[in-house]
């Protein structure tokens, strides 16, 4: 069996650890839920369409989801990541955050016009006061899972910020820790079902699979709350 995603990459991780213990092929798009949400606009298809709870209600309100199919897969943490065998920084207030970012010589983080942790980090350097200091060394790639693993292959001494989820799934960065309070954004991601699904019990099934209260551990430890 195949199915057909457009996701916020928040959940790719979760959707292909899901879709290996349930047997089950998947395809489609994955990345910033802005560039998603207007891959769907355009008519790619899909089985299965996760983004933010907010864009998923619309959606269903449009009809272009099964409403009756909608079902939250929990919240994500915006959050900081240093490579493997760097040293995490202090990231515990204003202040320490600010310092870790003007320490770091490159900042990584997803596209700040449709990435949801990239508009926020971008709202952060400015709430900070630091945006022009830092100007020059921002690293923004499509989505958050690319802005990771092209952190994971720098030199000198990098710092990002994305989902959690990206940053838990991407080999040679770790976690230090969601932004401190103030900063802070937990974003809450959501499945349905698409009105269109070529399978749509199949892709019924993968929904409920996908968010059941038996899979609630497998989610936090990819990064759900």
């Amino acid at each position: 069996m195949k199915l057909r995603f457009v996701s916020a990459g928040a959940a790719q991780a979760l959707v292909h650890a899901t879709a290996r213990a349930a047997e089950v092929e998947v395809e489609g798009s994955f990345g910033a839920v802005g560039a998603m949400l207007q891959k769907l606009d355009a008519g790619e298809s899909a089985d299965v369409v996760i983004l933010t709870r907010a864009q998923v209600d619309e959606l269903a309100r449009q009809g272009r989801v099964v409403a009756g199919t909608v079902a939250d897969l929990g919240a994500v943490a915006t959050a900081v990541a240093v490579r493997a065998n760097d040293p995490p920084p202090d990231i515990s207030g204003e202040a320490a955050l600010r310092a870790a970012i003007l320490a770091a010589d490159a900042i990584y983080f997803p596209d700040p016009s449709r990435a949801t942790a990239g508009i926020h980090f971008a709202k952060v350097l400015g709430s900070l006061g630091i945006a022009d200091r830092v100007r020059d060394r921002i690293r923004n790639f499509p989505n958050g899972t690319t802005s990771m693993r092209e952190m994971a292959a720098a030199s000198g001494h990098p710092l990002g910020c994305t989902q959690a989820t990206e940053i838990i799934a991407t080999p040679g960065i770790v976690l230090v820790g969601p932004l401190p309070r103030g900063f802070d954004l937990d974003t809450t991601y959501t499945a349905a079902v698409d009105a269109r699904a070529a399978d749509s019990k199949a892709a019924r099934d993968f929904v409920s699979r996908l968010t059941s209260s038996q899979g609630r551990r497998e989610r936090e430890a990819l990064g759900f709350r």
